[in-house]
Parts: C-alpha cells; structure tokens; sequence
C-alpha cells in the first residue's frame, strides 16, 4: 500500500474512533426534550418557562394572592400560569370563531386612559356603555392603566388574548355594576370563569374564606346564584369590541349578552351599616 493510501486509512479510521463535532452522526440530531429545558422567547417581554418553573409559579403565586388578595400581579401571573395549555387556547378559538372576536385578533387594540380618553366618555350620553365605564372607574376610583403586560405565556397571539380579557376586566366591572372590594370581585370572577373558564378565576373563589360571615352568607345566598345564571347563559365577553359600542345603551348591552345586572352591592352594604347605626341607637335610647 502506497504512503498515500496508508495516511488515508489512518485518517479514516481515526475519523470512526473518534468522529469530530461536524462529523458526529449525533451532532444533526435535535436535544432530546427535557421538563427543565427553557423554550425559546417568542415575543418582547416574554418570559419562557419550563415545565417545573411553570408549576412552581402557579403554585406559588396562587397561594400567595390567597393570603394577600390586593396583590395584582401574583393574581396576573397565576392567571397565565393556570391558562395554558388548554384554556387560553379555547378562549383564543372562541375568538377565531365569532366575526368579531377575529376583528379583533386582527386589530389588537389595547385599553389604556391614552386610546379611551375619559373626558370624552364622561361627555357621551346617560346610560352609554362608556359613560358607563367612565362613571365606575370615576367612583371606585381605579385607572385602565394599572393592568400587567403578559409575559408567562409563549404563544404571541394567546398572550395578546390574556392581555385583552385582563383589560377588558373593568368593563365587565361597569356593566354589573360590581365594586372591587373583595365581596364584589368575588362575585365577579365567579361569573367570568362561568364564561371563560380561565382557572385563576375559579380558583380566586377560595379568597372567600377571608370575607367576613355575613359578607360570606350574601356572596352565596344571592352572587353565586346570580354568577351561576349569567355566566352560563352569556355571550363569550372576549368577543365583545369596546372600543366600537362606547355609544351603545349599556341596558340594550346587558339583554344582548344575556346578563343579567346583579343587586347593588354598595347599596346593600349601605342599608345595612344603616340599619347596624339604627339598632345601635335605639339601644343606646332604651
């Protein structure tokens, strides 16, 4: 055998004993898929998770809002973490498959106090969805900006639902006529998870161990029953484009999506801190 052919049987068999990177038949294989191992970021501000890091947020976050139930954003990332992989999705097809909700996929407006100015909705006509939504904001005394930017989901256009419904959330606020103190939110997410099934707001229910009994007693005797009927018999609220009804009568609204208003939540409280304040001084008096 030549010089030449020995050098190259030597090169060869080297080659098979120990195949360089580029030659490796494993290096044109993918990684093999693992729980701890973190997908790639899919749009600005996305932050990915793995499957053990997704399980400890939504742990972590739900019992955290539990014990402090005004901390937004452990309520936010809970609501990200509990949507995936199944309820973001049903949300994202109920849109796809109503004429409205893919206008608004395609359109993706976002409510903030800059694309809603507020003095034009306190200006709109008496009982108008936005003068509506105006004069509960004006009154409980919040802002469309203080909502969270999604970041714990991965796919873009899912994120952008979740992003929707959570700052849609204040419009369903106004057109119940429900406050935001813990009772009142309660009531609410009861409702929503009825017609969105997005777990956080079911599981926000378990919060009602911290309601006080008579506040508890009227959350079951007369919310929950009301949730229960209008959250079943509604239209998909995801649907639901805002920004185009501001005009509309908000009572017309409520009989087209089928909700039905609940009773006064302030007022009720009112009368019976008034009736406490009476009993009070007739015992005082005696």
């Amino acid at each position: 055998m030549s010089v030449l052919g020995r050098r190259g049987a030597a090169i060869v068999a080297r080659e098979l004993a120990f195949p360089t990177p580029s030659t490796s038949p494993l290096a044109s294989r993918p990684r093999s898929f693992s729980i701890f191992s973190r997908p790639p970021q899919k749009y600005p501000g996305h932050v990915p998770l793995n499957v053990v890091e997704r399980g400890a947020l939504a742990v972590g976050s739900a019992v955290g809002s539990l014990f402090d139930p005004w901390r937004a954003d452990l309520i936010a990332a809970c609501g990200e973490a509990t949507a995936t992989p199944y309820f973001i999705y049903r949300l994202r097809d109920a849109m796809l498959s109503d004429p409205t909700g893919r206008q608004i996929l395609r359109d993706r407006p976002r409510i903030t106090s800059e694309t809603l100015r507020l003095p034009e909705l306190r200006a709109l006509p008496e009982n108008s969805v936005g003068r509506t939504y105006a004069a509960w904001l004006d009154r409980e005394g919040v802002s469309p900006d203080t909502r969270d930017d999604v970041k714990y989901i991965d796919d873009e256009e899912c994120a952008y639902v979740m992003q929707r419904y959570r700052e849609c959330h204040d419009f369903y606020h106004a057109v119940t006529g429900l406050p935001i103190f813990v009772e009142g939110e309660l009531a609410l997410k009861a409702f929503e998870f009825l017609n969105t099934l997005i777990p956080m707001t079911g599981l926000s229910m378990f919060a009602a161990v911290r309601l006080k009994p008579a506040e508890r007693e009227r959350l079951f005797s007369i919310y929950l029953p009301w949730a229960v009927r209008s959250g079943l018999g509604s239209k998909e609220l995801i649907c639901v484009y805002w920004e185009k009804i501001l005009e509309k009568d908000v009572d017309e609204l409520r009989r087209e999506l089928g909700i039905e208003r609940p009773p006064d939540m302030r007022e009720i409280r009112r009368m019976i801190r008034e009736q406490k304040k009476r009993e009070k001084e007739r015992l005082k008096q005696g």
